[in-house]
């Protein structure tokens, strides 16, 4: 039996970049929890000479986790869950899509007598910083480091979905909290970076492909952040990763 999605929904869903046999593939896998991809053909109405492309696809666009076996099992990550992935997914290629054209513009521009310089800012307010920390791991492809001697469930919401995102594309992530962070939310990072502890952290920040840092000066740990410097200078990220490996190396494994 082939499953119907009503046109409304159906729309929306191609707006967000799902095909009608992904579509039907999601739907099923949600009202049915884990299937092969098998089963999934017969109860989605997918041909099974498309079913692992379909299956495929969607993993890679996180609407969807596997689980190991023979055969593998499938199954539907929440809505809520998959749905701020497929955002930051989109806004992770338009940011692409940005620097490329920028690549190709700024030439141009700077030909005419125009000039862009990297940039140093300093930010300040709450507001501020985690917005500019949210942009930084957003434009992140394969490799960041946190330090977030401050971690709470707020801010932990908040990055989570780009965090998983670049876990899903393969990327590397690593995690600095302070020993006294509630291991509840250790253990949820847990399912994207590598963990570790300190006792003492004096600030945090993030680095994002040794290309781009916010540093945010120190902070007791029970406070949020209120005042931070953010950069794109290649050379100073690259001391802010280098003093980062420094920390992490005598930091304390996650044990969860």
């Amino acid at each position: 039996m082939t499953i119907n999605v009503e046109e409304k929904l159906r729309r929306a869903l191609h707006n967000l970049g799902l095909t009608d046999y992904e579509m039907r593939a999601y739907i099923s896998l949600l009202k049915a929890g884990k299937l092969t991809a098998s089963e999934l053909s017969e109860v989605a109405g997918v041909p099974y000479s498309k079913i692992y492309d379909v299956l495929e696809n969607l993993e890679k666009k996180g609407w969807i986790r596997s689980e190991g076996g023979r055969p593998a099992k499938f199954h539907a990550r929440p809505p809520k869950i998959a749905l701020d992935i497929n955002r930051m997914r989109i806004e992770s290629e338009l940011k692409r899509y940005e620097e490329m054209a920028l690549a190709e513009l700024l030439p141009i521009y700077q030909r005419t007598g125009g000039k862009e310089k990297k940039d140093i800012w300093i930010l300040k307010g709450e507001t501020n910083i985690l917005s500019k920390i949210r942009d930084l791991i957003l434009g992140c492809e394969s490799e960041l480091q946190i330090a977030a001697p401050w971690m709470n469930e707020d801010l932990l919401n908040l990055i989570f979905p780009s965090l998983a995102l670049i876990a899903n594309k393969g990327g590397k992530i690593k995690v600095m909290l302070s020993s006294s962070c509630d291991l509840n939310l250790a253990k949820k990072l847990e399912g994207v970076a590598e963990i570790r502890f300190r006792d003492q952290m004096f600030g945090g920040g993030a680095i994002s492909d040794s290309k781009e840092a916010i540093i945010i000066l120190g902070t007791e740990e029970s406070e949020a952040p209120s005042i931070a410097i953010w950069s794109d200078h290649v050379a100073l990220a690259r001391i802010a990763k280098i003093y980062f490996d420094y920390l992490w190396k005598d930091a304390k494994p996650f044990k969860g």
